[in-house]
């Protein structure tokens, strides 16, 4: 497993929650346990008390997002590297399950948390992630969503360094939101401009009379 992946499960983990519209989906241990996806063997050992831990670090995932996104790198390392020294992780070379066409394993970075707690482990394995994301391709990477009122983080890994939404639907959504307030800003020009002229050629016919 490439540590590159890694970094979607802050991702996730802060986009359970969406502050504008007041709902937050992370209320259950069965919701915790989704945000591990193919993890089973640690999201089974979750608890209802992790329930409650998973909220704290994700609002300070988040934290390091605004930062980026605010453009403040300094605060946004900062609060990541108190993460880091909070919830360690230990990288591996593994090969588990994983296998070429000749049978031989298939090595790849894997960090090995040792956790006290299923929260611990999570948190280590989003916060290493999201270094990583972040020392390879730069604090302007992470960011979010500037359709309003979504405020979803994403990981920017466009070419061009150009992504401003955290999905397709979003972009969408700002697409034509954007077309019919230029739209509207069209009519009321135009409209104005009618309006003037009526107003010059009753003063004309006026000055005539």
């Amino acid at each position: 497993m490439e540590l590159a992946y890694y970094s979607d499960y802050a991702v996730r983990l802060v986009n359970s929650e969406d502050p504008a519209r007041g709902k937050d989906s992370l209320t259950s241990v069965e919701a915790v346990r989704e945000l591990f996806g193919a993890s089973q063997e640690a999201a089974r050992r979750a608890t209802e008390s992790d329930v409650t831990r998973f909220r704290s670090v994700r609002g300070r995932l988040r934290a390091v997002f605004e930062a980026a996104d605010g453009g403040d790198e300094t605060l946004a390392v900062n609060l990541l590297n108190a993460l880091l020294l909070e919830f360690p992780v230990s990288p591996q070379i593994s090969g588990h399950d994983h296998r070429d066409d000749d049978g031989r394993p298939l090595w790849h970075m894997h960090l090995a948390d040792h956790p006290s707690n299923v929260t611990a482990g999570y948190a280590a394995i989003a916060a290493m992630g999201l270094a990583f994301h972040l020392t390879e391709y730069g604090v302007d990477r992470l960011g979010l969503c500037e359709a309003t009122p979504c405020r979803n983080a994403y990981l920017d890994t466009s070419t061009n360094r150009s992504r401003r939404y955290c999905s397709d639907r979003c972009a969408t959504r700002a697409n034509v939101a954007a077309y019919r307030a230029r739209k509207r800003l069209e009519a009321d020009r135009s409209g104005k401009t009618g309006l003037a002229a009526d107003s010059t050629q009753r003063a004309s016919a006026s000055g005539e009379r």
